[in-house]
């Protein structure tokens, strides 16, 4: 179903079965698969293939040469219905690679809510992105990647598949991720390891001076107090009891989740 407002280049490939909403634009030499939905206001500039069960929000900008919701690198996969989700106001540049999950992986990669994919950004299989994230270009997620919201992966840097990022945190460029990184820290090198917090970026969010200090004391405690990771867990958790701060607490389930991680967290 093609919405009778929707503007396609005579050039451009849209398959039986695919839904295209109002207000979409899409360029020339473009193939649309027919299980794509494409919402209201989405720009696809041109030479873009969407295809698989992909479904694109609203108001998502898409540049030349981007492939999304192809067939997976993951050498299991075995033509299943797997699907990519993707959410509203997101600036995909050229050249950005996204890829349909797994069923072994949840069979979704999802990218949420007013992210920014530079250039030749490539998302494997089963990736979740939060929202407002940017991965500059060249960035690369290996799969079953998670990144929390308002992550900055800096230009030539690789998170290592099954990865997890925390909200907030920065990756400095030319980086190598191979373990967990919690929320608000910088990391940075291969491999990567802490660098502090992000506390320009929290400023810039608007964080409170009380919210701060407490992400402070609770970093201290993961990272300058000498303690074990099960001892930095217990008392940032005692550090949640006390204070109900929800930005510690944020570091604390982070913390528990990554506990079931294999990769562990950067030290």
């Amino acid at each position: 179903m093609i919405d009778k407002s929707a503007v396609i280049h005579p050039s451009s490939i849209i398959e039986a079965g695919a839904v295209i909403g109002a207000n979409v634009r899409i360029g020339p030499f473009c193939v649309i698969g027919g299980h794509v939905e494409i919402g209201e206001g989405t720009d696809i500039k041109s030479h873009v293939v969407i295809n698989g069960h992909t479904r694109i929000g609203r108001d998502n900008q898409i540049y030349q040469f981007t492939s999304i919701g192809e067939v997976n690198q993951d050498l299991k996969y075995r033509g299943e219905p797997t699907q990519v989700i993707i959410g509203d106001r997101n600036l995909i540049r050229e050249s950005v690679t996204i890829h349909r999950g797994t069923t072994q992986g949840g069979n979704i990669t999802k990218i949420g809510n007013d992210n920014l994919l530079m250039i030749n950004t490539h998302v494997a299989h089963d990736c979740i992105i939060g929202d407002r994230c940017i991965i500059a270009n060249n960035g690369t997620l290996g799969g079953h990647v998670t990144l929390g919201d308002f992550v900055i992966i800096g230009g030539m840097s690789a998170v290592h598949q099954f990865c997890q990022i925390g909200s907030h945190v920065m990756v400095g460029g030319c980086s190598g991720v191979a373990q967990d990184v919690p929320p608000f820290v910088i990391a940075q090198g291969n491999h990567a390891t802490p660098y502090g917090l992000n506390i320009e970026g929290l400023k810039r969010r608007g964080f409170a001076k009380e919210d701060l200090h407490a992400i402070r004391n609770a970093y201290k405690v993961l990272y300058r107090n000498g303690k074990t990771l099960e001892e930095a867990r217990e008392e940032i958790g005692q550090l949640v009891a006390d204070n109900n701060n929800p930005h510690v607490k944020l570091f604390s389930d982070f913390l528990e989740n990554s506990a079931k991680s294999n990769r562990g967290i950067i030290r």
